[in-house]
């Protein structure tokens, strides 16, 4: 690790090495990418979503295992089976990290639309601002609609709102939920 690269960029390059050694495509999003796209937040974990092609969730474990990320719960591989995320702790940096494992079907636009954005000293794949407000919006805790709004606030006049309602009414439809999106803005 370089003198000067911050802990966050650390163990994102780490992640970068292991996850291109073994082909997997991967985005940053939540708090980290709200961050990035304008929102005002302090928070230590990480998010990404990994598509983990052909291997299983224990494969990536594995691999995750040897660039030392640690799990933070048993069976890691069992965990990630059953719930499609990988809780995990980089060791050098004891920052937590959950890697979700996409599914089909919207993930594969995120994965398309996300933008490579440096961190540091480090260049990685971050889900583009109009996604992580749509996730921002289906997470709906209250932080996370705080996080949109900071979004929106920060992006004005650039973000593709047409987008992120598009995307939030397939999201409703897929879900058969009609809450995501305020009536009154979805004309």
């Amino acid at each position: 690790m370089p003198a000067s690269r911050s802990p966050l960029a650390d163990l994102l390059a780490d992640l970068r090495q292991v996850l291109a050694g073994v082909g997997a495509r991967w985005y940053l999003f939540g708090a980290q990418a709200a961050i990035l796209h304008g929102a005002a937040r302090l928070t230590a974990d990480v998010d990404i979503t990994v598509d983990p092609g052909t291997r299983t969730a224990g494969d990536l474990a594995m691999a995750l295992g040897a660039a030392g990320f640690e799990p933070r719960v048993g069976d890691v591989a069992a965990f990630a089976e059953a719930n499609r995320v990988l809780p995990l702790v980089h060791a050098r940096t004891r920052i937590p990290v959950d890697v979700v494992l996409a599914g089909p079907g919207l993930e594969d636009l995120f994965f398309a639309r996300a933008e490579q954005r440096p961190i540091g000293d480090v260049t990685v794949p971050v889900a583009c601002a109009e996604d992580v407000v749509t996730m921002k919006v289906l997470g709906g805790r209250a932080k996370d609609l705080d996080d949109a709004a900071a979004i929106l606030r920060a992006q004005r006049g650039t973000l593709d709102l047409h987008r992120v309602r598009e995307t939030l009414r397939q999201i409703e439809q897929a879900l058969r939920r009609s809450d995501l999106i305020p009536r009154s803005s979805a004309s």
